[in-house]
């Protein structure tokens, strides 16, 4: 079996690792950091103009038709640069929600809007920092009417609709969670940025009161869409913090190697080349896991799930140590404001729980190996 991307898809990894560097330098997120802008516009005017935001839209809907394996590539050079872009929400949740439960209405509403970047799009799940569960939601939806608060909603601030969880039931099994589409620019809708230990990724709180809203497909089965949505993103955002991570090596690797002390590189010492020799390991075991969910998301295998929540797992300890362990590399200087590690750091633990926790990716993990074994 081989996990090996092709030399298109090695092309276009090139062609967006170029452009990234060009246009989303780490002084765009610095900027973004020190000012109140949600996003740099002139890189989301870029990824557009390049048409990454309907690489899996079909060609039908105004995309371009690629897949899940040529996302994957442009999911992990956005990761290196930190590009500080409202792209994950956007094509990784409600485009893929639309993808999987939308109507052939639906998708001719909000498809080609998405794939020219005239549309962002989010999901909104989570109604507090507690996981998100049928048990806990209590967003309502009634006579096309959403009623309720979502926090934190990704680039709820800059989206134009949100894909929302909703309670179409009394019970508190999955059957009584459906989806809404809503028109976070319509009535009933109010938006507040919320503060975060990285600034460069909006997070907005939602409160919708008596919101028009459409159901996204059936009633009851939102929460079986919800768990397709996060295991595809899951392995979208892991290729994205092995971009972060490789990136955090190569950063810690070049001061190391450019550091001198009692006159000779810092490379040199057992402890760095430890450091360093760690990092890799970790990133490369993420890489592995990442390929083979790439592979299960891109041919539909029946263990999507524990692939994604493998990657995911996997993914999210790399980057979380590589951030750390470049700190450590820098000594002092890692820690101060002038240097960049901080920017890494911050990203990595956003992204550690932007699709829910760590531990709750290990516990589906488990959950998914034991029914494997089962079977």
């Amino acid at each position: 079996m081989n996990f090996d991307f092709s030399d298109d898809q090695k092309l276009l990894k090139d062609q967006a690792q170029r452009f990234l560097n060009d246009k989303s330098s780490l002084k765009v997120v610095r900027r973004i950091l020190d000012t109140d802008e949600t996003h740099a516009s002139e890189v989301w005017k870029g990824i557009v103009e390049l048409g990454w935001t309907g690489t899996t839209i079909p060609e039908a809907y105004g995309g371009i038709g690629l897949g899940h394996l040529e996302l994957c590539m442009i999911a992990e050079e956005l990761g290196r640069s930190l590009a500080p872009v409202p792209f994950s929400s956007s094509v990784y949740l409600a485009t893929e929600a639309l993808l999987l439960a939308g109507s052939e209405a639906q998708k001719q509403k909000y498809m080609p809007p998405l794939a020219a970047g005239e549309m962002i799009g989010t999901l909104a799940l989570s109604e507090s920092t507690q996981a998100a569960t049928p048990r806990t939601m209590k967003v309502s939806f009634d006579g096309g009417k959403v009623k309720g608060v979502k926090m934190p909603v990704p680039d709820g601030d800059v989206a134009n609709f949100a894909v929302v969880a909703v309670k179409t039931g009394s019970g508190t099994d999955e059957k009584s969670v459906s989806l809404a589409i809503v028109d976070l620019t319509g009535p009933g809708v109010t938006r507040a940025p919320l503060r975060t230990l990285d600034p460069t990724r909006n997070l907005s709180n939602v409160t919708f009161d008596n919101a028009p809203g459409e159901l996204l497909g059936a009633q009851g089965g939102g929460w079986a869409i919800v768990q397709k949505v996060l295991d595809h993103a899951a392995v979208l955002v892991a290729f994205e913090q092995v971009g972060g991570a490789d990136a955090c090596l190569n950063m810690a690797k070049e001061y190391a190697l450019n550091r001198y002390a009692f006159g000779r590189p810092i490379a040199s010492f057992q402890a760095i080349k430890h450091k360093l020799a760690d990092m890799y390991i970790k990133n490369e075991l993420a890489r592995s896991n990442s390929y083979y969910g790439a592979w299960a998301l891109s041919t539909g295998a029946p263990d999507l799930a524990a692939a994604a929540a493998g990657c995911r797992v996997a993914a999210t300890e790399a980057f979380n140590f590589a951030a750390k362990e470049n700190i450590q590399t820098h000594g002092g200087m890692g820690f101060t404001w002038e240097f960049d590690c901080h920017l890494y750091y911050r990203r990595a633990k956003w992204l550690s729980l932007s699709l829910g926790s760590h531990l709750s990716w290990k516990d589906k993990l488990v959950s998914e190996l034991e029914k494997r074994n089962a079977a």
